[in-house]
């Protein structure tokens, strides 16, 4: 059974090969940088080795952002997304938070209804191209 760990800010090289386990690229930015700023991350562990992790950013006021949402290919589909879910939104309602976002494609819809999240309409705008 997976253990979850409240912001254990894990090395960046270990949040980089979970990330190109999960999305098949390098990330393209520091871990260290974006987690200093986040409100929290949420990371789970097998044996003390790193298979899931989500991030929470925040306004600094009464939003927060859950982000990047990541479970190891041979550890899906074994409650693991959820259970880091669940604890990102215990954690920000019990910081005082009022609101927390989550964009996702389409098939995650499921994943994210479960845990109590609602579709909105959202605008997007790509700043960068690649």
């Amino acid at each position: 059974m997976e253990r979850i760990r409240l912001s254990p800010f894990p090395a960046d090289a270990e949040l980089e090969q979970l990330w190109i386990a999960t999305w098949g690229q390098p990330p393209g930015f520091n871990f260290d940088a974006v987690l200093a700023r986040s409100l929290l991350h949420v990371c789970a562990y097998f044996e003390d080795r790193l298979i899931g992790f989500l991030n929470v950013a925040w306004d600094g006021g009464e939003h927060g952002f859950l982000l990047d949402t990541s479970v190891h290919p041979d550890h899906r589909r074994q409650g693991i997304a959820t259970r880091l879910i669940e604890a990102a939104v215990a954690q920000t309602k019990a910081r005082g938070l009022t609101w927390l976002h989550v964009d996702y494609e389409p098939h995650l819809e499921p994943l994210y209804r479960r845990c109590g999240f609602r579709a909105t309409q959202a605008g997007l705008i790509r700043l960068q191209e690649g």
